[in-house]
């Protein structure tokens, strides 16, 4: 979402007037007597279209509210941040930031970070564990009588009941634990919009209970006794509680019907309680996508900051996003939960006219750092027949087999790729977002779409990278790929030897940089061993690798605390303790010599000497006794 740069942005200067206003001084310099909607956000206040409150608070702004948003606001002080703007005429807003706050606050083992991408100077503790929940009890015990509408990753992805890794335990809605009145789940637009637009009117907030795309609590008998085509009642909290098989029984329902396009109403009980889930809005429109992306952004920090460096926007200050949700279905990924798998796409002209406010930016060098999405190359792609898709509930379009009714034309993409790059002030543009290389090369049988998807790959190699592309194959095994929704590892050989290629044809040194995860559910020590192998065969010294971290509303999360595969009912080995989890870790490291001496102990233990061998052979670092006898 961007917006065009008037004169002020394009001389440097950033008047305070042309952001949301932060602070009572900013209201009163607007002549504004009241504000309608207040949002309070967990990260700082970036008038850039990859901020979601910024996103919202512009939205508001252009269907006529007046709107300010207090950003990372002080909880531990004598709240003075939550009341210096006052009550607002319609709600307050809150989101606890662009990240999950558990995410954002621990490693996958559970330590503390020491920074936060979203802060000024990337510091620390600017704000709380569970910023929805502790916000709306501020909130609530401050202005009982104001509406609160709660959004974001946060609030979005805890909307039913759900396993929380940071406290091992499964958790409720975040609906309980926080006294907040309705939940925009996804993308929260045209949500927002609706619930702004009916407390306007003079509806009380009790009465939303059927806008699109929220969640909220409601009482047992406004339910529904059992399961329809509208409707799908799930498994109570308390029932999960007792039977972790009935939890991951939910989420098969949960994941299936938030890919679809015209889903099911979802009810869990909660106690006394019904938490209602209203399906989501079908995917936006081009026409709807641009209306967002061509609002007034900045695309600055506010200058409350100036002179401070927040470093999850300096990674974006220069990109552009082009389309939102993502068919890959992967097991451990949560933008099909809150994006939806069905892909809104802007225009090209919207692209180009944010490619050009862009290079009207003072620090602008001549290069795009992004041209993307939540996967890099789904750009205008979906089912040719779209009746198709409003019956399906897959949750991939790509595993275990790409569906026959997609459609995985890139010529669209060539041509947004050619537009921005005949912009005279753009000297390259780059495809920083993760690509799907199975996409890329998958054959259609269509003669023309091959041909185009051809010279998609070599487009992208030649002129895209920034001398390094990312790619994900996420793990070697092909069982444990299963597990992943992922593609065989057989074909990131294929695409490394095409990447190599290509470089070498276009005389260039560029680098393919793939993503792995350890300790993922199915995942056990010897595969770990033999991925080891498989990326030293190839000279890969790994510097993406993570551990998995168990996050809510997703496949592998509900597997590694049930135990059991959603959809199978089979049992799933996961690796759960530290001491297993190290023990798969180490062999991301294996070019390591302060990891060597424990893997080989470990591959001895395993009784897997072949691998040893081909890790560190003999004539190097093989048995002491092996190099005295030589």
């Amino acid at each position: 979402m961007s917006g065009t740069m008037d004169g002020r942005q394009a001389s440097g200067q950033r008047r305070a007037d042309v952001y949301l206003p932060t602070s009572v001084k900013e209201v009163r310099d607007r002549g504004w007597e009241y504000v309608d909607v207040i949002l309070f956000s967990g990260d700082a206040y970036v008038d850039h279209p990859s901020f979601g409150a910024a996103v919202i608070g512009r939205v508001l702004e252009s269907a006529g509210y007046r709107v300010a948003i207090v950003p990372q606001p002080n909880w531990r002080d004598d709240l003075r941040d939550f009341k210096k703007l006052g009550r607002p005429r319609l709600f307050f807003g809150i989101s606890a930031g662009a990240m999950d706050s558990m995410v954002n606050h621990y490693t996958a083992a559970r330590r503390r970070r020491s920074d936060d991408a979203y802060t000024p100077g990337g510091r620390h503790g600017m704000r709380p564990d569970y910023p929805t929940i502790v916000y709306s009890e501020i909130l609530r015990r401050l202005y009982p009588d104001v509406p609160i509408v709660a959004g974001g990753i946060e609030a979005s992805l805890r909307r039913n009941s759900h396993y929380d890794y940071w406290q091992d335990r499964l958790r409720p809605s975040i609906l309980i634990d926080a006294p907040v009145d309705i939940i925009t789940y996804g993308m929260g637009e045209k949500s927002t919009i609706e619930i702004a637009a009916r407390l306007a009117s003079g509806e009380p907030v009790t009465s939303l209970t059927d806008v699109a795309q929220t969640a909220l609590l409601t009482s047992t008998e406004e339910a529904p006794t059992s399961s329809d085509d509208e409707n799908i009642v799930l498994n109570s909290f308390e029932s999960c509680l007792r039977n972790k098989a009935l939890q991951a029984d939910n989420f098969r329902h949960i994941e299936q019907q938030s890919n679809r396009i015209h889903g099911a109403t979802l009810w869990q009980q909660h106690g006394e309680k019904m938490v209602k889930i209203n399906p989501m809005w079908p995917p936006m429109s081009t026409e709807e996508m641009d209306r967002w992306y061509a609002l007034p952004y900045t695309r600055l920090p506010h200058p409350r900051y100036r002179g401070k460096v927040i470093p999850a926007y300096e990674m974006i200050r220069h990109s552009i996003t082009m389309h939102r949700g993502c068919f890959g279905g992967c097991a451990f990924c949560t933008i099909s939960a809150h994006q939806g798998k069905h892909i809104a796409s802007r225009s090209e002209q919207s692209i180009v006219e944010e490619a050009k406010a862009i290079t009207r930016m003072p620090d602008f060098k001549g290069y795009i750092s992004d041209l993307g999405g939540p996967s890099a190359n789904m750009y205008r792609m979906g089912g040719r027949d779209r009746g198709m898709c409003a019956k399906c509930v897959r949750p991939s379009c790509l595993h275990p087999r790409v569906c026959p009714n997609l459609n995985s034309d890139h010529r669209a993409l060539l041509d947004v790729y050619q537009a921005v790059d005949a912009l005279p002030e753009v000297k390259k543009s780059f495809v920083g977002s993760g690509v799907r290389y199975d996409l890329a090369m998958h054959q259609t049988g269509d003669g023309r779409v091959d041909r185009t998807n051809g010279r998609y790959v070599r487009e992208l190699i030649e002129h895209h990278v920034s001398g390094r592309l990312k790619v994900a194959p996420e793990h070697t095994s092909d069982e444990v790929l299963k597990l992943m929704r992922k593609p065989s590892f057989e074909l990131f050989h294929r695409f490394n030897a095409v990447f190599e290629k290509i470089n070498r044809e276009a005389g260039l040194r560029q680098q393919l940089i793939p993503y792995f995860i350890s300790s993922h559910p199915g995942c056990r020590e010897v595969d770990m061993a033999e991925l080891a192998v498989e990326t030293k065969q190839l000279n890969f010294h790994l510097e993406q690798v993570q551990d998995f971290t168990p996050t809510p509303m997703t496949l592998a999360t509900e597997i590694y605390y049930s135990g059991i595969h959603p959809y199978t009912g089979e049992k799933v080995f996961t690796a759960r303790s530290d001491a297993d989890k190290q023990a798969q870790r180490k062999y991301f490291f294996w070019w390591d010599s302060s990891q060597r001496h424990e893997i080989v102990a470990s591959l001895r233990r395993m009784h897997r000497a072949d691998l040893i061998e081909r890790l560190y052979p003999s004539r190097r670092f093989g048995d002491p006794k092996t190099r005295r006898k030589k």
